[in-house]
């Protein structure tokens, strides 16, 4: 079970407290119509995944929806951005993007965000600032420190949200990009989204400590870990964050301790982890959590919550019917969007 010591977040307790935007009744509705929208989002996913209307990969993000509710909670939405990996359809919903449009991508229609030629693992949205969707494992720190970059360079005063999975952590380019992002204080809060296994390994079977956030002290980078199972806790940690990085002070790591409902992807037969194991999580099911908080502040009935419930299964069917009804690509399409550069140079002396 997720137990995480206050004494790590007081140190960043100072600043957020004057300006945090409140965690009110409307907050709590509008988390628990998202969160109950983006899980049967997943779940019907994994229905069309088996029907075989989704097609390669396919990870859903069952458990983890504390994550960007908080995030997007405390970021602003008309300039920040955000760089995730594979596991992607929640966090641009999270952002604005249409989740019709998402569908309509996973099932490879012309209609969806990259006009069907991305699917599951790369959905991108310029308008909504969402750089991805990365199939590469960890291929997005970097690109996210990139991102960071370019908004310091020309002043944006804007943050990028980086995400990335605790299997990511192990990659080279996390180290060499925490040591830029510091050397140069980028705009940017890089995030683990740790769920626990990876793709199928325990953290504690990849590695000699547990307590991944620390991998930021060797770069003086401020770091720490939070429960991400509750939206409030993270929103709480992420304007500190963010807040940091727009004013100027650089990077901060977070380790977003969460857990996985489902496998790693559609493939993954779970063996190394028990169904007990599994229900023991459930009962810290972020929705639950918001649930709970919602009747006991008496901001809602139950009958208003099954009101939100009937109206989030409705709109998923109402993203599946925009999704059947769109066309597939032509195949010309295949030709576009590639660059194209005639007198590039050398392409002489390589065709003699």
């Amino acid at each position: 079970m997720l137990t995480i010591k206050k004494d790590f977040f007081l140190i960043f307790a100072t600043y957020f407290e004057k300006t945090m935007k409140e965690f009110s009744k409307e907050v709590y509705l509008k988390w628990y119509e998202e969160m109950t929208m983006w899980r049967r989002f997943e779940d019907k996913c994994r229905s069309l995944y088996l029907k075989q209307k989704i097609r390669g990969f396919l990870h859903l993000y069952n458990g983890q929806e504390a994550i960007p509710a908080g995030f997007t909670h405390a970021m602003d939405l008309t300039k920040d951005s955000m760089i995730t990996a594979y596991r992607c359809h929640i966090h641009p919903m999270a952002m604005g993007v249409d989740p019709k449009r998402i569908m309509a991508e996973l099932c490879g229609k012309a209609t969806g965000t990259s006009k069907g030629m991305g699917g599951s693992m790369h959905i991108f949205s310029k308008e909504h600032r969402f750089y991805g969707g990365h199939g590469i494992v960890g291929g997005q720190i970097p690109l996210g420190a990139g991102i960071a970059f370019a908004d310091k360079y020309f002043d944006r005063k804007a943050v990028n949200i980086c995400f990335m999975g605790d299997g990511a952590v192990r990659q080279g380019s996390l180290h060499e990009t925490f040591n830029m992002a510091m050397n140069w204080k980028l705009p940017v809060v890089f995030v683990c989204e740790n769920n626990g296994y990876a793709m199928g390994t325990s953290v504690k079977r990849t590695a000699n400590h547990e307590d991944i956030y620390k991998l930021g002290l060797g770069y003086e980078m401020p770091c720490l870990p939070i429960d991400a199972m509750d939206p409030e806790k993270v929103a709480e940690a992420a304007y500190e964050a963010i807040e940091r990085a727009r004013r100027g002070d650089g990077p901060t790591f977070i380790e977003a301790r969460t857990y996985r409902y489902r496998g790693h992807s559609m493939s993954d037969a779970e063996p190394y982890r028990t169904k007990e194991e599994v229900a023991q999580y459930k009962l810290e099911d972020p929705i639950e959590i918001v649930k709970s908080r919602l009747l006991e502040n008496n901001w809602a009935t139950e009958q208003e919550l099954e009101a939100i419930d009937e109206k989030s299964r409705e709109f998923v069917e109402e993203c599946i019917e925009f999704m059947e009804s769109s066309p597939y690509p032509d195949a010309s399409q295949v030709y576009d969007f590639i660059y194209s550069q005639p007198d590039y140079p050398f392409i002489d002396k390589l065709e003699n």
